[in-house]
């Protein structure tokens, strides 16, 4: 049986296991993100450890951006500049491919977790979906025809501009944009804006009427320009499930009919949905990418 490694670079951990199937973990390992001086040596020790015993297949890493994606570049498989400290213009692939020499598959988190829920999760049986992350940062995996979207980079779903609420008065909290997607909607947003942290607001906080209606704004822009057979809300923000109902009313009354199909007139609660996977979506599409390097 073939074995995998996966590895999840987040903001704050980093998860690495070797899997055999989406139901077969045969071992994990978790530390905090650090530095890449610390945390690519502690990849490649968990993963040779295992190598060595029982030759791995091939490795999927699903990484926080923005990173390189484009193969034909010298620094593809790297982090491009980014805010997070000491990341900027990191290598990631090179290192982990160089000491265990087997194929690495590589992609944005997000887009990770897509293949995982449309492989195994919310997506299966469909060729394209979105999957947007509300959390920490905003983010948005393109899956078209069972692939992600091929691009310049990858895309960034969470800067794209909005219609303000005429009744909010946040500047909003991107230090490129001020009040993009992320600027008003993401996690530390909603904190600044009301002093409190999202999962501290009662259902009935009018913070949940921005929100519903500037995430509806984003899907409506999705559905416009992408057209995916489902979207999948995940992040930490999403695990307010009461923003669902928000949300697709806010969907339906924006397009005001003008996307005339059954998946969204007549079936919009399986149209707009939450990850089957939770969690693990992230590994499982690591093994995604891990199982296509391999091919």
């Amino acid at each position: 049986m073939a074995l995998y490694g996966v590895v999840e670079t987040g903001g704050t951990k980093m998860v690495c296991a070797v899997v055999a199937g989406p139901d077969d973990i045969r071992a994990e390992v978790r530390f905090p993100t650090t530095s890449p001086e610390e945390n690519i040596p502690q990849i490649i020790a968990f993963l040779a450890a295992h190598h060595a015993q029982t030759p791995l297949t091939s490795i999927g890493i699903g990484s926080f951006g923005p990173i390189v994606l484009d193969k034909s570049v010298p620094n593809y498989g790297s982090v491009a500049p980014t805010t997070k400290p000491f990341w900027s213009n990191a290598p990631v692939v090179a290192p982990i491919q160089a000491a265990l020499g087997v194929p690495v598959g590589f992609d944005l988190d997000v887009t990770t977790a897509a293949l995982g829920e449309l492989t195994w999760g919310a997506g299966q049986g469909l060729h394209h979906i979105v999957y947007y992350t509300i959390g920490t940062g905003i983010g948005a995996g393109i899956i078209v025809n069972g692939q992600p979207l091929p691009c310049m980079m990858h895309p960034e779903s969470g800067h794209q501009r909005l219609s303000r609420n005429p009744l909010d008065t946040f500047a909003g909290n991107c230090s490129f944009h001020l009040d993009c997607l992320e600027g008003l909607a993401a996690g530390p947003a909603i904190e600044k804006r009301w002093g409190t942290k999202a999962h501290l607001l009662p259902p009935d906080h009018v913070a949940w009427e921005y929100e519903a209606d500037y995430i509806a704004q984003a899907i409506m822009n999705t559905i416009l320009l992408v057209s995916p057979q489902r979207i999948i809300l995940g992040g930490g923000v999403m695990e307010q499930l009461h923003l669902f109902p928000m949300i697709r009313r806010n969907v339906l009354s924006r397009l005001n009919g003008y996307i005339n199909t059954p998946a969204i007139l007549d079936h919009i609660d399986d149209y707009i949905v939450p990850p089957a996977l939770g969690n693990q979506a992230g590994m499982l599409g690591a093994l995604v990418l891990a199982m296509r390097a391999a091919e």
